[in-house]
C-alpha cells in the first residue's frame, strides 16, 4: 500500500428510507456493516479516521464502539450525502494528505479494495482513484483534500462521482470490482447479498 499520508472518512449518516431499516446495523459474520467499514478503514492506517453519523445516533454510536476514530454528528443528515461531505470537510480543513471516502452499504468490500485505491491514487498526478459503477464512478474513492473542501458547492444526495467521471483518464485510477456494485439500498439488495454470502440472513 502507498505510504502517502491519508485520512479516511466513513459516511454513515443516512436514514435508509428505501430499505426500511438501518443498513448500518445489518451484519456480515456477526459484525455490523458500520463497524466493519470503520475497521477496514482503520486497517489502511490513516493519519485521521473520521466517522460521520446522523440518523439513529445512539444505536450507530454503539455499533462503532471498539474501533478508534473521530465521530462526527451531522445534524443536517436529512439533507443527503452532500451534508455529510460538508461535515467531513470542516473536520479535515487544513489536512495535508489525500482522503479515502467509503460508505458502509457495500457488504462485499474487502481490505484489498481500499489498498488498491490508495495505491492507484498514488500512481496518478492528480491523486484520484474511484470505483467503477457501470457507466459512472463512485465510492470507495480517494480524492485530494482540495476536492473535499469544495463540498459546500454540493447539494442533496450529490457526491463527487460526477466530478470524478469528468476527469481525464490520465488523472484518475479506476478500480474495476463488480462485487462493489451491490449496495444494500432495498430489501431486494439485502436478499441478493445474503444469497452471495456477504450478508447475514435476518433472524
Amino acid at each position: 500500500m502507498s505510504e502517502m499520508p491519508h485520512a479516511a472518512v466513513v459516511l454513515a449518516a443516512g436514514g435508509s428510507r428505501r430499505l426500511g431499516m438501518p443498513k448500518q446495523l445489518l451484519t456480515r459474520d456477526g459484525e455490523t456493516l458500520l463497524h466493519r467499514a470503520v475497521r477496514l478503514a482503520a486497517m489502511t492506517h490513516p493519519q485521521r479516521l473520521v466517522v460521520v453519523l446522523g440518523a439513529e445516533r445512539d444505536a450507530f454510536t454503539t455499533a462503532a464502539v471498539g474501533v478508534e476514530g473521530e465521530v462526527l454528528f451531522n445534524l443536517e443528515w436529512e439533507q443527503g450525502l452532500s451534508s455529510s461531505l460538508r461535515c467531513a470537510a470542516r473536520a479535515l480543513q487544513g489536512f495535508g494528505g489525500r482522503i479515502l471516502l467509503l460508505g458502509c452499504d457495500q457488504p462485499a468490500l474487502e481490505p484489498a479494495h481500499l489498498s488498491q485505491l490508495l495505491d492507484g491514487a498514488a500512481s496518478v498526478a492528480f491523486g484520484c482513484a474511484a470505483t467503477v459503477h457501470g457507466t459512472h464512478l463512485g465510492q470507495p474513492a480517494v480524492i485530494p483534500n482540495a476536492m473535499l473542501q469544495s463540498a459546500p458547492s454540493l447539494e442533496g444526495d450529490t457526491g463527487f462521482g460526477y466530478r470524478l467521471s469528468g476527469l481525464p483518464e490520465s488523472a484518475i485510477w479506476c478500480l474495476f470490482a463488480p462485487e462493489l456494485q451491490l449496495d444494500v439500498d432495498t430489501p431486494a439488495d439485502v436478499e441478493l447479498a445474503v444469497e452471495r454470502g456477504v450478508l447475514d440472513a435476518a433472524l
